[in-house]
C-alpha cells in the first residue's frame, strides 16, 4: 500500500470522503482533498526512511505551493468556499509508521 493509500485510508476510517487524490494546478499540486460536512481538509503525504526527515521535507516553500494549489481548487469549486479549511500532513515512514498531523500549517504568509 502506498503512502498516499495509507492516508486516505485514514481519512475515509475518520469519516471523510475523498474528493480529490493528486489534485494539480499550474501553481502546484495537492495529494489528497478529503471533506467532511463543512469541513475540507487539503493533505501533503510525505514517505521517507524516518518520520524526521518526512516532517523536514515540508518545506515553507512547498507550503506556499500548496496553498496557492488550494486556491486554485476553491476557485475551481466555489461551492467549498463556505467550508472550514485546514491543511494536514500525513508523514509516512518507512517503517510503516504514519503519524498524522492536524492543522500543520495555514495559508498566512
Amino acid at each position: 500500500m502506498s503512502a498516499e493509500d495509507r492516508a486516505a485510508a485514514l481519512f475515509t476510517d475518520h469519516g471523510y470522503a475523498i474528493a480529490a487524490r493528486r489534485f494539480k494546478s499550474r501553481v502546484g499540486e495537492i495529494d489528497i482533498v478529503a471533506r467532511r460536512g463543512a469541513e475540507l481538509v487539503f493533505v501533503e503525504v510525505k514517505a521517507r526512511n524516518r518520520l524526521d526527515d518526512a516532517a523536514q521535507s515540508v518545506t515553507p516553500r512547498q507550503q506556499r505551493r500548496i496553498v496557492a494549489a488550494a486556491e486554485a481548487w476553491l476557485a475551481d469549486h466555489p461551492d467549498d468556499g463556505t467550508c472550514d479549511i485546514r491543511f494536514d500532513v500525513i508523514l509516512v515512514a518507512r517503517n510503516g509508521r504514519t503519524e498524522h498531523i492536524a492543522a500543520a500549517f495555514d495559508a498566512s504568509p
